[in-house]
C-alpha cells in the first residue's frame, strides 16, 4: 500500500496543506494515521475521497438542505459505508432535479403572468390588503422594495398605494423566489424587462452581469442545478469505483 506525505497529498489534490488539515478536522476524508515521528500518513482511499470532497463543493447548492446532505454523505464515505453514500447522493440528485424543475417551471409562471393582458391601474390596494391577497408577510414586502425590486407609488398622505401592475409584478417576484432564484438575479430581470418586455427571461435570470461585485449560485440557478446534477452522476461513478478498490482500513 502506497503512503503519502501531507505535502504530496496537497500537490496531487492542487490545495494548501492547510485544506488538508481542514478536511481532516470536518471529517471529511478517512481518520489520518500517523507514523512515530507525528508525521501525518495517507492512503489511495484518502486520495479518493478528496477528489470526491472537491468535486461534491465544486457547485454548492444551499436550498432545502442540499449542502447538509452531501455534507453527511462525503463523512459517511470517508467511514468506508459507501452503500449508504451511493444512497444519500441518489437522493441529493433527486432533489437537485426537483429543485431544476421549480426554477424552470417558475419561469412558465412568469410568462403566464406577463401573458396576462387585463386592465391595469385600475384598483389600488394597501399594503396590508396586498399581504393578505398573495400571502407575503408585511417584512418581505418591505424587504423587496428596500432592495429596489419594486417602486411604489404613496398618496398625498404618504400612504403605498399598490395598483394591479404592482400585484403582477409581486406574483412574478414571489414564484421566483419560491424556486430560489437571488434578489440579484430578479433584479437583473425586472430591469431589463421594462425595457424590452420581449427579453429571454430564463437567459437574463441564468447570466449575471460582470458589472456584479458578488456573484453567487443562485444568480445563474439553472446552470448552477444542471452542473450540480452532473457532478452527482459523476459522484456515484466515483463512489462505486471506490467501493470496488477493497482499499485497506
Amino acid at each position: 500500500m502506497r503512503v503519502y506525505k501531507t505535502g504530496e497529498i496537497a500537490r496531487i489534490i492542487g490545495i494548501h496543506s492547510n485544506t488538508v488539515r481542514l478536511y481532516e478536522e470536518l471529517e471529511l476524508i478517512p481518520v489520518v494515521k500517523r507514523q512515530p515521528n507525528g508525521y501525518r500518513v495517507f492512503t489511495d482511499f484518502h486520495i479518493d475521497q478528496f477528489k470526491l470532497a472537491r468535486l461534491a463543493f465544486q457547485i454548492e447548492v444551499l436550498q432545502n438542505g442540499l449542502r447538509q446532505k452531501i455534507i453527511q454523505m462525503l463523512k459517511i464515505s470517508a467511514k468506508g459505508d459507501f452503500d449508504t453514500a451511493l444512497s444519500i447522493t441518489n437522493e441529493y440528485l433527486e432533489l437537485v432535479s426537483i429543485e431544476r424543475r421549480n426554477a424552470e417551471e417558475a419561469i412558465e409562471i412568469v410568462k403566464q403572468i406577463l401573458s396576462d393582458k387585463a386592465d391595469e391601474n385600475t384598483r389600488f390596494f394597501k399594503r396590508k390588503e396586498v399581504s393578505n391577497y398573495l400571502g407575503i408577510s408585511m417584512d418581505t414586502l418591505r424587504n423587496w422594495e428596500m432592495n429596489g425590486l419594486l417602486t411604489i407609488k404613496r398618496k398625498q398622505n404618504g400612504y403605498r398605494v399598490y395598483t394591479d401592475k404592482d400585484i403582477r409584478y409581486l406574483k412574478i417576484i414571489r414564484s421566483l423566489r419560491c424556486a430560489n432564484y437571488s434578489l440579484a438575479s430578479i433584479l437583473r430581470m425586472l430591469g431589463q424587462l421594462s425595457k424590452n418586455p420581449d427579453i429571454d427571461i430564463k437567459e437574463v435570470l441564468d447570466t449575471p452581469k460582470e458589472t456584479e461585485d458578488i456573484i453567487t449560485v443562485c444568480d445563474n440557478l439553472i446552470t448552477s442545478l444542471s452542473h450540480a446534477e452532473n457532478n452527482a452522476s459523476k459522484m456515484i461513478a466515483m463512489l462505486q469505483n471506490m467501493k470496488a478498490s477493497n482499499y485497506e482500513f
